[in-house]
């Protein structure tokens, strides 16, 4: 691609990430978009058809994003409930350096009523859905190596994966419940920790 045509599409979709982190993506116009990228009103279309298309543009950037970080935890040869605590780690990983993006995956906007929309949302959920089945797989090979006790694989990975959410959201509160990084990975390991715990085969 064309460098300059690069840095244009990175331009809107920077921009498109900050307005996007202020405001509901219907409140935000093109034009918005484009004043705030620097460039014409008309590079959206060129480049993404819409703002729709820009948007769809950027949820699939965050999915890409997200499973890269996820796959540093999934590592061959691993244990399964080092995994969980691995996972945990990425997780918080991925939060710091793109907290718009956990967002957008985590905590996501309503699809309002038109079928891009609803689309959109189908490929957040699509996207959530195949990391939390990777940690449905490591309870389920911990439970055949006889390590994790038998247990509903895919709800214990719903229930971490819902603890993990709550704790994030902490690191942007505005008030004194607000926690630093630093704090979040101590109670994300002590999530981790006690929820592990449980799923662990008492010792005969």
């Amino acid at each position: 691609m064309d460098p300059r045509a690069q840095r244009t599409i990175d331009a809107l979709l920077g921009a498109a990430e900050d307005l996007f982190a202020a405001r509901a993506v219907a409140d935000v116009t093109v034009e918005e978009i484009a004043a705030t990228a620097g460039v014409a009103v008309g590079s959206v279309y060129n480049h993404f058809g819409s703002k729709a298309g820009l948007y769809a543009a950027l949820v699939e950037r965050a999915v890409v994003v997200d499973r890269q970080f996820m796959d540093l935890a999934y590592v061959e040869g691993r244990a399964p409930v080092e995994q969980l605590y691995a996972a945990a780690d990425e997780y918080l990983a991925f939060y710091l350096a793109n907290p718009e993006y956990f967002r957008m995956l985590a905590f996501p906007a309503e699809p309002g009523s038109y079928a891009a929309g609803q689309e959109l949302a189908d490929r957040l959920a699509d996207s959530v859905d195949e990391q939390n089945r990777r940690m449905v797989d490591a309870i389920k090979r911990g439970i055949k190596a006889g390590t994790i006790r038998k247990v509903n694989a895919q709800e214990m990975a719903i229930v971490l994966w819902s603890s993990w959410n709550g704790i994030i959201s902490l690191g942007w509160r505005q008030d004194r419940l607000q926690r630093t990084p630093r704090q979040l990975k101590r109670l994300l390991r002590a999530a981790t920790d006690a929820f592990a715990r449980g799923l662990l085969v008492e010792p005969d």
